[in-house]
């Protein structure tokens, strides 16, 4: 006997698309059926019988009782978690791939590649978790190697090399959903770019923990993140001055204006990032130095961000209008572009444009979509507010992302 409380439909069209995501017409030819009964069936206007039911769930392969069981979800998928490899691999459990020793050259290369796979790659979280467990076991590797006296330069250069892959790192590792891995490979940037004494790296490196410490909700954080990124500009002054140096302040700003806007300072947020930031950044001009895509359109998106969190969604997507995010080096500064123009969106209740953005957002980047906790709020919102003109579109958003 079927319970009246089950909508056998529902199950069967969540584990077709969770377990696989086939066709229709693929599980009904399986199951012997037509694709306007199977339609039907997952509408709930049609019960399968016994016998297709259990034909059902041989081809989905799952348990009958999943297919009657009012609660039976599909367990959900684990996104945000650094692969075992990666860990491993940080904490000296990966060997080598070379018996020999590479040389700084190729690492670097190798690093510049999982870059630009990184700041690029729809993929990036996939090819992440290939690349990244071998290259971290090789560039520790390098560090340490003994050198002898002639080789002072080639040591500066791994050390140099390990800091922007430890800054990769701090993107991956906070992405993933681990910030206890993020702040140990943040440090690490920071004692490699000491080490080569690079004025550059070591001001990236401050600018990859400030955001560490962004990414802590307490007050103190936010503090801590700004007492750290105004040290490192102090620090640039004391340097010669270089465009690369005056777009790395302007990103240090960037951080210090996130802050004050953490701890709800709208006042001097956006004083700092008019007086300083956008100064900085008319004179860097757009750019990608120490991988934090500084510039006068990054600026505006933290224009837009700042209205945003001081709850001025009306004031955000008015200067949203204004932002050309195509062109960023950078798809996941192209996906916080889309994201907080969605979150404005949901702070209106306008369902439908929010909806739209995150569809957008899925085709940008589907692998940073499922691991955005602020992205599926939104579609657990969307979820429970849903009109009945597009509630099977945001239903079938869910189930992609493994939420229903």
């Amino acid at each position: 006997m079927y319970s009246p409380n089950v909508r056998i439909g529902d199950q069967i069209r969540r584990y077709r698309k969770t377990n696989g995501n086939r066709s229709q017409a693929a599980i009904a030819g399986l199951c012997g059926i037509s694709v306007r009964y199977m339609s039907m069936i997952e509408n709930n206007q049609r019960t399968p019988a016994p016998d297709l039911l259990s034909r059902f769930a041989v081809v989905l392969g799952v348990p009958v009782a999943l297919l009657l069981s009012e609660n039976a979800t599909p367990k959900p998928k684990r996104f945000n978690s650094v692969t075992n490899d990666v860990s491993r691999a940080l904490f000296g459990h990966v060997p080598a791939q070379n018996d020999t020793a590479i040389s700084p050259a190729e690492l670097r290369l190798r690093v510049e590649r999982a870059w630009l796979s990184w700041q690029t790659s729809q993929t990036r979280f996939t090819e992440a978790e290939r690349d990244l467990p071998p290259l971290i076991a090789d560039v520790d590797c390098a560090l340490h190697q003994v050198p002898s006296a002639s080789d002072a330069r080639a040591r500066r250069e791994n050390l140099r090399t390990a800091a922007d892959l430890y800054g990769l790192l701090r993107s991956y590792c906070r992405r993933a959903g681990r910030p206890d891995l993020s702040a140990i490979v943040a440090d690490r940037a920071i004692r490699a770019a000491d080490d080569a004494d690079d004025p550059v790296l070591m001001a990236t490196a401050r600018w990859n923990m400030g955001h560490v410490l962004l990414s802590d909700p307490r007050e103190e954080a936010a503090e801590e993140a700004e007492e750290i990124a105004l040290t490192a500009i102090e620090q640039i002054r004391r340097e010669r001055s270089s465009p690369e140096l005056t777009a790395m302040q302007g990103a240090l700003e960037l951080v210090a204006v996130v802050s004050e806007a953490r701890r709800r300072e709208w006042w001097k947020a956006r004083n700092r990032l008019e007086k300083n930031a956008g100064l900085l950044a008319t004179r860097a001009g757009e750019s990608n130095v120490g991988r934090t895509v500084f510039g006068p359109t990054n600026v505006q998106l933290h224009r837009l961000s700042i209205e945003m969190l001081a709850g001025e969604s009306a004031e955000a997507l008015r200067l949203a209008d204004q932002v050309d995010a195509q062109d960023l080096p950078s798809r996941e500064r192209q996906f916080t572009f889309g994201l907080d123009v969605a979150r404005c969106y949901d702070m209106r209740r306008e369902d439908p444009a929010v909806f739209v953005h995150l569809l957008n957002l899925e085709e940008l980047a589907p692998e940073d979509l499922a691991r955005s906790p602020q992205a599926l709020a939104l579609v657990r919102g969307l979820l429970k507010r849903v009109r009945p003109t597009y509630r099977r579109q945001v239903t079938d958003l869910a189930d992609r992302l493994g939420l229903s």
